[in-house]
């Protein structure tokens, strides 16, 4: 889990710092990666290969939205919907880490490494088929 102190403006004119929960579990690195035909890995490598703009800042957007989450006062719990990651990139704090990560390969690999730990990532099982 990544918790990522972001300085922005917001809408009435006032400066802020606030600190935001960034988490992709097990389960949903597995589903990220059968997903999409060839493995979201190996896409997502050549994306950033290619330096295809358009579909990197879609990668991120993706990213950003599917690891946003509230963590439980207790740590038991992150919550996540579709409603909580909406109201988050509604924000300019959001504005604000997603210029830094599309703009930044240094913070956009330290963000991405935060996110999803090099010792979770999931192996892509033998006998399951990616689907597109």
């Amino acid at each position: 889990m990544l918790k990522k102190t972001i300085t922005y403006t917001d809408y009435n004119g006032v400066e802020r710092t606030e600190d935001f929960y960034f988490n992709l579990n097990k389960a949903e690195m597995v589903e990220m990666e059968l997903g999409i035909s060839g493995g979201f890995t190996e896409w997502a490598d050549r994306v950033v290969k290619t330096k295809d703009g358009p579909t990197i800042m879609k990668l991120f957007k993706d990213f950003i939205s599917r690891s946003y989450g509230i963590k439980s006062l207790d740590g038991v719990r992150f919550e996540k919907s579709k409603e909580i990651s909406d109201a988050f990139m509604q924000t300019e704090a959001y504005n604000v880490l997603f210029v830094e990560l599309v703009t930044d390969a240094n913070a956009a690999a330290a963000f991405v490494n935060a996110v999803v730990p090099k010792n979770e990532a999931p192996e892509k099982p033998n006998n399951i088929k990616s689907v597109n």
